[in-house]
């Protein structure tokens, strides 16, 4: 395992940065290690539906996955495989243990940055928390679609994980920035620091890594026409954001209208509905 390259000068365009990733280089979490590790000892016993509770729980091993297939499949004349567990079933169980073995560690990476640690576990935090909320709403729409939501919400901040495993430093940089000014917008800051806005890049490497297409259209913040599907990721991203802090957030009672709107319910409800959801 090499250990992940660490950028100190932000490269001048975008495809500069789009460059500087590659999906087998991804690390893991280390619960995620420790839990594979333990299921690689009685791999016979291991079936799909298992092995994908494990995968879907963390961001960077999905996208490891999906863009591991996506490559398999990038010649072939089929229908593109969306979730983790169809993923899984296509691919096998042996020969995932053999592809994802001797994994990196993430929180190794920034063991000797522990404020870019905890700003790495913030962002996972947000993504868990906006995932479960993701899918709290699309189970009461009774959306088909609601384990590829749940994806889609957990990747959705997938390059700002990236950078502050990459580029620690610069994340830290944006943090500082907007702790001192909290009127900054999250894309002023990022062009002023990195060049590049965050969704510019993510968008760019979904698509190169070639991630299942409905994937792609639900985390697209610049989309012209929005879906259901996509306001429901993307209200479930927006009320992990208000309320990571807690939900006093002045910016929570316009969240709670947005939802109801979308699930059909009293604002009265929706609270309900979100702490519900929360507590789990």
């Amino acid at each position: 395992m090499q250990p992940l390259v660490r950028i100190e000068q932000p490269p001048r365009d975008l495809p500069g940065w789009v460059a500087l990733f590659r999906p087998q280089a991804l690390p893991v979490l280390a619960a995620t290690a420790a839990r594979l590790e333990e299921l690689r000892q009685d791999e016979d016993a291991v079936d799909a539906h298992l092995l994908a509770e494990v995968v879907a729980a963390d961001p960077l091993l999905t996208l490891k996955l999906l863009a591991h297939v996506g490559h398999l499949l990038r010649n072939r004349e089929t229908s593109q495989v969306e979730t983790v567990t169809a993923a899984l079933v296509m691919l096998g169980i042996p020969p995932f243990f053999r592809q994802f073995g001797e994994l990196a560690v993430a929180e190794d990476a920034l063991a000797d940055m522990p404020d870019a640690l905890e700003g790495f576990r913030g962002v996972l935090r947000r993504s868990h928390r906006a995932a479960r909320f993701a899918i709290g709403f699309a189970v009461h729409r009774m959306d088909y679609d609601a384990p590829l939501i749940h994806e889609a919400a957990l990747l959705h901040d997938f390059a700002e994980l990236l950078l502050w495993l990459h580029a620690p430093a610069m994340a830290l940089r944006i943090a500082s920035l907007q702790a001192a000014d909290s009127t900054l917008r999250s894309a002023t800051v990022q062009r002023e620091v990195l060049g590049i806005e965050l969704v510019d890049l993510q968008h760019t490497l979904m698509e190169q890594w070639r991630l299942p297409g409905l994937v792609v259209q639900l985390t697209d913040d610049h989309a012209t026409r929005s879906t259901p599907q996509m306001r429901n990721v993307l209200l479930a991203i927006r009320v992990a954001r208000h309320s990571a802090a807690g939900w006093d957030n002045a910016a929570i009672p316009d969240d709670v209208r947005d939802i109801a709107e979308l699930l059909q319910l009293s604002a009265d409800a929706t609270k309900r509905l979100l702490h519900e959801i929360d507590s789990d």
